[in-house]
């Protein structure tokens, strides 16, 4: 099973962005996305649409097939309690948020593949 490596997509924005000589502001212009969403990327906070990788590859100049990588599928639990604090739950909260979204992310592009 292949998947979006988020390590490897940071490290080539980041990578190109900085080769370039760019700011993320100067990115943010390029390629119409904000600049905050630009910084949480680069901090493993936030995983762009798809549009909006497909428009960091073409300014960037990288394949996006090139993040892929194989491995074997993931299985992830949350548990909820009463034993953890407000901060916890809220991190919980916000994991399976994430994780939500990566899986809705790479079912699009599953899909945009098969076309």
């Amino acid at each position: 099973m292949t998947h979006l490596s988020q390590e490897k997509m940071v490290d080539s924005v980041k990578g190109l962005r900085k080769s370039k000589g760019w700011t993320q502001e100067r990115l943010s212009t390029e390629t119409g996305i904000n600049r905050q969403m630009i910084g949480r990327l680069e901090k493993y906070e936030y995983i762009p649409s798809i549009l909006q990788l497909e428009k960091l590859a073409e300014v960037l100049e990288f394949n996006i097939s090139d993040l892929f990588v194989e491995s074997e599928p993931t299985v992830y639990t949350a548990y909820r309690s009463s034993s953890m604090s407000q901060e916890e739950k809220a991190g919980v909260d916000h994991m399976f948020e994430m994780m939500m979204v990566s899986k809705q992310q790479l079912l699009l592009r599953k899909a945009m593949l098969n076309e």
